[in-house]
């Protein structure tokens, strides 16, 4: 079925990529190459550019759905929707405990990054980072999987994620404020039999005279290894024999 060219408006939402692919950093592409790998290409390419050509007006994230409005020949925008499996809050304490639990995820993260292997992370708890199921619906009547609409609203949530690699988290049920106060608030892992002590009082306790601190207990050479090195003249023997003795340590 063919309609004919989209209307055009004046402030949509333009992807920032002119030619090529959409998506740079590995988690806007991981999600990209998922949709390449389910969804139609030509519908895909045909969304592509609505996307470039500022023809979605509105998106809007939310956990388990994202919703849009997006302008086509049509007066009247269609409304496109979006949904995954948000994860619930029993899910999400299994998550952020085994990634408090690795010290490399939590410190990317509470710096604002992404580790690459935290999808790994989700897998091995049964659960994907990614969607692989979308829920794709628009008003529009294209019957394609998707429609342009749709695809173009695809296109701009990867370079959404781009900027914002929160936002994929967001989507599961988890926003950035609520994840980074949680594992912040979470003890650091460290390692076995080890308690951690919170930085503060150690500083406290720095400066603190150790009444029960002693010098190092001083090991003492064996006595008669002096001798054997350097052995004393006959007549300075019991002299050095007991000098050395001395410096052994020995009374």
């Amino acid at each position: 079925m063919r309609y004919g060219s989209p209307i055009r408006v004046e402030g949509g939402i333009r992807a920032r990529s002119r030619r090529g692919s959409i998506g740079s950093a590995w988690w806007s592409r991981r999600f990209i190459d998922i949709l390449e790998r389910i969804c139609d290409r030509g519908r895909l390419s045909r969304g592509r550019g609505y996307a470039r050509a500022g023809q979605v007006l509105s998106i809007d994230l939310s956990p388990g759905l994202v919703s849009a409005s997006v302008q086509g020949s049509r007066r009247e925008p269609y409304e496109v929707t979006v949904g995954i499996e948000a994860y619930g809050e029993e899910r999400w304490e299994v998550l952020e405990r085994a990634i408090a639990e690795q010290a490399v995820y939590r410190a990317k993260l509470l710096a604002g990054e992404m580790p690459e292997e935290i999808e790994e992370l989700f897998a091995a708890l049964g659960v994907d980072l990614f969607p692989r199921d979308l829920d794709m619906d628009c008003s529009c009547p294209d019957w394609g999987f998707p429609c342009k609409h749709v695809s173009a609203v695809l296109y701009l949530l990867a370079e959404a994620f781009d900027e914002d690699p929160f936002l994929v988290l967001a989507w599961r049920g988890r926003g950035r404020d609520e994840l980074l106060g949680s594992l912040a608030a979470r003890p650091a892992a460290g390692p076995p039999g080890v308690a951690d002590v919170p930085f503060a009082e150690r500083l406290a306790d720095f400066y603190e005279p150790g009444g029960s601190a002693r010098p190092p207990e001083r090991r003492p050479a064996a006595a008669g290894l002096l001798p054997r090195l350097f052995p004393p003249p006959a007549d300075l023997a019991d002299a050095l024999t007991a000098a050395y003795r001395r410096l052994g340590g020995e009374r």
